[in-house]
């Protein structure tokens, strides 16, 4: 989301896990959204510790807002990338394509959800003596075999 400036900033900088803390997302997502590209760290420390400026805190908070809206880390990485590719480009349609495609998402599974729970109800109505214990719910040939 931020592309790192060749000049050097007087702001302090942080590490991983400051930059967590300071989110609310883990260490390791910080780790994986910088190993997708999606931020930028600010170098190294001389212990070699992963330093991020300001700027980071912004596209975590930007990555986490489009993951609770039901974005895909790969998606956002597309939106990233036409935000990166061209400055120029209003990036809201995107956004709002993928928006789209999310709420498409969400009503698959609302669906897929829906025929999960009708089952769940047609078993219970079929089994309700076994589910009360009044009688075996299944018979495992096993068991017969066995006895």
């Amino acid at each position: 989301m931020y592309q790192q400036s060749e000049e050097q900033t007087n702001e302090p900088l942080m590490t991983v896990g400051e930059l967590a803390r300071r989110t609310d997302m883990s260490a390791k997502a910080i780790r994986q959204f910088e190993g997708l590209g999606l931020i930028y760290s600010a170098g190294r420390s001389e212990a070699n510790y992963r330093l991020f400026d300001e700027s980071a805190i912004w596209c975590v908070q930007v990555i986490g807002n489009l993951r609770s809206l039901g974005l895909t880390i790969k998606e956002i990485q597309q939106l990233v990338a036409v935000y990166l590719d061209r400055p120029g480009e209003p990036i809201g349609p995107r956004l709002a394509e993928l928006l789209d495609r999310a709420e498409r998402r969400i009503e698959q599974r609302r669906e897929e959800l829906d025929c999960i729970q009708r089952r769940i109800r047609e078993y219970r109505a079929a089994n309700s003596a076994a589910l009360a214990g009044r009688s075996d719910l299944m018979t495992d040939p096993r068991r017969r075999q066995a006895a």
